[in-house]
């Protein structure tokens, strides 16, 4: 392996390529019309574009990808997480291709992809399942049926695919028939696939998750649990590790029903298991992410095991050079995503040009970040910007080291949800680390922005209307305002 072109976008493009130049690999990227001026395309050994900005015609795109791997002379693929990293079918083109597929095969991906097919592949091995009717279903009654034989509260469920997408909670058989269609229509939309299932709704649950790492001789470890309850529409928002719910005998178990699932497909990679635990600790398997998960900065904080670096290794073919009784955890890290999207008004994306950015620097924080100040937030994909985490010896402390991080998150130009994840990891039940799937729900139901927030986003509309006609500017190093650190900076190219 010696050039590996990264099949996708943003911070996890230029997490993949700091990896791959880490261990001296060439890189290349590819990139839509709409990303020619991003940052991962700018960093990258060579970069390639792949077509317009619906990523329809240019991120999933598997034969523009697979041909701009072989032009490039690129003898791998990563696809990162999300577009086609959980896509049997371009896994196999890749490898058909003569190129190496950095992650699992296409048959564990297939295997696991289908949540159907994923449940009873898992109850063999003996891993605990949420009761659900494992046939997708097809026609209004057939639909009405099955979940009258569950019994309410479901889920209805995407057969395909993942990231909280094709799913809708039904109280009542009157909500059913429009809650089957609208999840059909955003799995179709999302996934190239409308197969819907229906799964018994488990309430209140914690989302915990088991990280694992396997190489193709059968070698499996696991990296202990990373707690995502904190969600918004079944989209994670807030992660941490280790679970402030979980103890060693529950951990133990855990993993060992991970590693059951993982060896069940003969997984080979990094990959994710994911349970829903309930409020007297019993888990059941929810799905396996057969990819690197957005949230790995918080297991390579507490294990100090980079994970992506792991993924090139085993690819390589190498022998798992970890041991489980080598691996233990320190500390407690957690991360923030953060979003250009208005958590004020239902979540909704407000992409836009950012006109100031400062980073948050301190020891124990990490700042993944996918965008630079002048950037144009494209409109076409997930509204993410970049990942916050940070790691101290105590859960207090991360806590703590957190909210100062995001107070010192200075982004102008678009809205962030940078003020409502400070709300988030300051407010007592996360401090007590009561935490559960409808958190937001309960605790932010008409959250609005704090008036300093307001007032950012009157200057950030200033600096945008002055754009080009301002002269240069000295920022006072005394100033008590967030960017009063920022020293000389410019309005206008």
């Amino acid at each position: 392996m010696q050039r590996v072109l990264i099949a996708n976008r943003g911070e996890i493009a230029l997490r993949i390529m700091r990896a791959c130049e880490e261990l001296g690999l060439a890189t290349v990227a590819v990139y839509s019309e709409a990303d020619a001026a991003a940052p991962h395309v700018a960093r990258a050994g060579r970069a390639v574009c792949i077509g317009p900005a619906p990523s329809a015609e240019s991120y999933l795109n598997i034969p523009r990808i697979v041909e701009a791997a072989r032009t490039t002379g690129a003898d791998a693929v990563h696809p990162g997480y999300g577009f086609l990293a959980e896509n049997a079918a371009f896994a196999r083109a890749v490898e058909e291709a003569g190129l190496t597929f950095i992650g699992p095969s296409p048959e564990a991906i297939a295997a696991m992809g289908d949540k159907t097919l994923a449940r009873r592949t898992v109850v063999a091995a003996g891993v605990p399942v949420v009761p659900a009717v494992d046939e997708p279903a097809s026609g209004e009654h057939a639909v009405a049926e099955q979940a009258r034989a569950l019994g309410y509260p479901i889920l209805v469920k995407a057969a395909a695919g993942g990231g909280g997408k094709g799913m809708r909670v039904v109280r009542d058989a009157a909500e059913l028939p429009a809650a089957f269609a609208a999840a059909a229509r955003e799995a179709l939309s999302a996934f190239g696939d409308d197969r819907v299932f229906l799964e018994r709704y488990v309430e209140r649950p914690r989302h915990v998750e088991i990280q694992l790492l396997a190489d193709a001789h059968g070698n499996i470890v696991h990296l202990g649990e990373r707690e995502c309850s904190v969600q918004r529409r079944h989209q994670k928002l807030v992660e941490e590790s280790p679970s402030p719910a979980v103890g060693e005998d529950l951990r133990r178990r855990m993993a060992e029903a991970a590693v059951a699932a993982a060896r069940s497909v003969a997984y080979r990679g990094a990959g994710t298991v994911e349970f829903l635990l309930d409020a007297r600790g019993q888990f059941y398997f929810l799905e396996m992410n057969t990819r690197l998960q957005v949230e790995h900065p918080v297991t390579e904080w507490v294990y100090g095991v980079d994970l992506v670096q792991a993924q090139l290794r085993v690819a390589a073919g190498e022998k798992l050079w970890l041991r489980q009784r080598d691996l233990r955890r320190r500390g407690h890290a957690i991360e923030c995503r953060i979003c250009a999207e208005d958590p004020a008004q239902q979540f909704l994306p407000r992409p836009g040009r950012i006109a100031l950015l400062r980073e948050p620097q301190a020891p124990g924080v990490r700042v993944d970040s996918g965008i630079r100040q002048d950037y144009e937030v494209p409109l076409y994909y997930d509204p993410m910007l970049s990942k916050l985490s940070v790691w101290a010896e105590t859960r207090d402390a991360a806590c703590d080291r957190m909210a100062w991080a995001l107070r010192d998150y200075v982004l102008l130009g678009c809205t962030t949800n940078v003020a409502f994840l400070r709300d988030v990891v300051s407010h007592p039940a996360f401090r007590r680390g009561d935490t559960h799937t409808h958190f937001i729900d309960e605790h932010f139901p008409k959250w609005s922005a704090p008036d300093s927030c307001l007032d950012l986003a009157a200057i950030a509309a200033a600096l945008d209307s002055a754009r080009g006609a301002g002269p240069s500017l000295d920022a006072p190093a005394e100033a008590s305002t967030p960017w009063g650190a920022l020293g000389r900076w410019r309005l206008g190219e």
